[in-house]
């Protein structure tokens, strides 16, 4: 029963990791426009996600222009999108997969071997998604950070972290630790002993034993 609930955790986990990854993706706050330095602009924020740039204004007027040009965009934005659309991918296989290898699931209850295997082989998979995920974030954090400490960056063009990035990383600790869960539900193989001789029943008494 132990094994069951450790099964169902990590399938939960890993699960609102994947949704919190497609929320990470869709957010435009990937990165923040800094006011640090002799500038400072209060009147509006400005921030950029992988789809489209945004502009919020103090009266709460938002203005967003999606990339027009796929191939106008950095390397590193391109490269970005690319990982995180791979990393919901690989969670939406590794949730089918790992839904049938549930024990509370009917599916494929006749065998339980193959059955144990498929809920392994979805935490695996829930584990690779994660990890795409959290190149894909560490990436592109990577990228705010040279651009900040640039010189040749001017002050009034420096970014720094947005939500999305910290959803990103939460998205991806909660696959990973819930691929981890679901391998670890494995149960170990129980020792194989020898079978049991059976004793000799004791002969019938005759009844002439007797003193």
């Amino acid at each position: 029963m132990a094994n069951a609930g450790l099964q169902l955790l990590g399938f939960i986990l890993a699960f609102v990791g994947w949704i919190g990854a497609i929320v990470s993706t869709a957010l435009p706050q990937w990165k923040i426009y800094s006011y640090a330095g002799d500038n400072i602009v209060t009147a509006q924020a400005i921030y950029e996600g992988l789809w489209m740039s945004c502009v919020s204004q103090s009266t709460g007027q938002i203005q967003c222009k999606v990339f027009d040009s796929l191939l106008n965009l950095n390397s590193t934005l391109q490269a970005t999108r690319a990982l995180m659309v791979v990393g919901i991918l690989l969670g939406l296989i590794a949730i089918f997969v790992a839904t049938i290898g549930m024990k509370c699931m009917k599916c494929m209850e006749d065998d339980e071997v193959q059955k144990m295997r498929m809920a392994v082989f979805g935490g695996m998979i829930f584990l690779i998604a994660g990890l795409v995920i959290l190149v894909a974030t560490a990436w592109y954090s990577h990228r705010i950070v040279q651009e900040f400490y640039d010189p040749m960056t001017p002050v009034n063009a420096r970014y720094e972290f947005g939500q999305a990035l910290f959803t990103g990383w939460a998205a991806a600790s909660l696959c990973l630790l819930g691929g981890a869960l679901l391998c670890c539900s494995c149960p170990r193989k129980t020792s194989s002993y020898p079978t049991p001789r059976p004793y000799p029943k004791p002969a019938p008494s005759s009844g002439k034993d007797y003193v």
